[in-house]
């Protein structure tokens, strides 16, 4: 009766928490910090997605600092590039054991590392395992996830930490319980999804999707959110888990788009015309590179104050450096070294602009004391929004503005992102309201009746 019991439960996928009772839950923790902390380490694998600014580090070093008492081992925390410096800093403002690793050498009972330096790592030697900006996962390539997935494999204690740009990407939530151990991606979508026009196929070891639109199963959705609350926390402000916003309120955005006006029409044109299709719009980020570069220099020169400039192709980065005297570039030609230095003069306030992609530098790093960037549209939101929040966040004192500039072709690409912010808005609203109601269903309605074993069972 108890193997059909567990498989019934099983089937449910509504997880038991596999962790214990917290042993030091700090007074310096505010009051929705304390309660994610107390959530995740009941859990013991969880995911806790909040908004840039609400304390991540603080939630997921206590929480190391929790399973290093528990388990008398290390705990390894996981960053992108740069990241790991504000960890440390942040650990030593707290009272907080922890040491930057470089070469696998474990200094302290929390060890923070970048995601590029796993390999030196020995998954045996930890207790528990957090992955910070876990959304950046997603962007690595199937070997580095891979090896992500393998060395946490194995691990009773698991937290992933991030701020869900769109939390209507089901791949995000997929790959996030697969990491934690709960179900896959494919098994996700094949239990509370359908889409009779999708198809699924192997290629090279790795599942390729060839539609998307992807529906809920009827009845499902409620089911699903249950299932996602079983493991995850979501909040993109303390309300948003029941307790007062008190001094986490944002600064004014401003968002000011700048119109460039091409030198010339594309070939074969007389004027102008909006570009259609991504080859279009790619060959319209190309002939205008001066034309925007020049642009961005004109409203960044001579402020002054400290800015971040964001691009998406090298030929933008290198005019950019120059049009810019008192600029830094971070490149993807720099080693991870001289990315980090750079990153670490802007922070320090060494360098007055930064100019660099958002897939280098758009994840966990702190620029409250920067209130300007500059941002070439493209169709990714996701990008977008980490790069914007990297100043707007929780503890900027200064209103933030974002300038936004684009090609009179490039109108679609500008409404794309519109459609997106929008869609995001309103899912995360959604997300929250579902997981909200998920956790707080009254659990003396579920069955605790003697459960009998069918005689062909038996």
């Amino acid at each position: 009766m108890t193997d059909y019991a567990q498989f019934i439960r099983h089937k449910a996928q509504l997880y038991d928490d596999s962790g214990f009772e917290p042993t030091s839950v700090p007074s310096y923790l505010f009051d929705f910090q304390a309660a994610l902390v107390e959530w995740a380490v009941r859990k013991g694998r969880a995911a806790v997605f909040a908004d840039c600014g609400m304390g991540k580090t603080l939630i997921e070093m206590v929480w190391a600092d929790n399973v290093y008492r528990h388990t008398g081992k290390p705990v390894l925390i996981l960053t992108p590039l740069a990241v790991a410096p504000q960890f440390v800093q942040e650990a030593e403002r707290f009272g907080i054991d922890a040491a930057r690793s470089h070469h696998g050498e474990i200094g302290a009972s929390i060890v923070v590392t970048n995601y590029e330096r796993l390999h030196l790592f020995n998954p045996d030697d930890f207790g528990g395992v957090v992955c910070d900006e876990s959304s950046i996962l997603k962007s690595f390539d199937g070997v580095r996830r891979t090896e992500i997935t393998e060395f946490m494999r194995r691990k009773d204690y698991r937290l992933l930490g991030t701020a869900t740009a769109a939390p209507n990407d089901y791949t995000e939530l997929g790959t996030s319980s697969e990491a934690l151990g709960y179900l896959g991606y494919m098994d996700m979508l094949g239990r509370f999804f359908t889409n009779k026009k999708h198809t699924a196929r192997q290629m090279r070891g790795r599942w390729r999707d060839d539609s998307d639109g992807w529906r809920f199963k009827g009845h499902a959705e409620q089911q699903f959110w249950r299932w996602v609350a079983s493991w995850a926390r979501a909040a993109r402000k303390p309300s948003d888990l029941g307790f007062s916003d008190g001094a986490f309120n944002l600064p004014p955005l401003y968002i000011q788009k700048h119109i460039v006006t091409a030198r010339a029409p594309r070939p074969g044109m007389l004027f102008t015309l909006p570009a259609i299709g991504l080859q279009e719009q790619r060959e319209e980020r190309r002939r205008t590179v001066r034309e925007r570069c020049e642009m961005v220099a004109d409203l960044v020169n001579h402020t002054g104050a400290a800015a971040v400039v964001w691009c998406h192709m090298n030929d933008e980065g290198d005019l950019l450096a120059r049009l810019i005297p008192d600029a830094e570039q971070v490149s993807g030609r720099d080693d991870d070294d001289d990315k980090e230095a750079k990153f670490g003069r802007f922070s320090d306030g060494q360098t007055r602009v930064i100019v660099t992609k958002p897939k280098i530098g758009a994840w966990g790093l702190n620029w409250q004391h920067c209130h300007h960037l500059t941002f070439f549209p493209s169709h990714s939101y996701e990008q977008y929004y980490q790069a914007v929040r990297r100043c707007w966040r929780f503890g900027q004192q200064c209103p933030v503005t974002v300038d936004i500039v684009s090609t009179e072709g490039e109108v679609e690409v500008q409404n794309s992102l519109q459609r997106k912010a929008d869609a995001a808005a309103a899912m995360f609203t959604e997300l929250v309201a579902h997981m909200n109601n998920s956790v707080s269903i009254d659990r003396s309605r579920s069955y605790t009746g003697i459960m009998e074993v069918p005689q062909w069972l038996s």
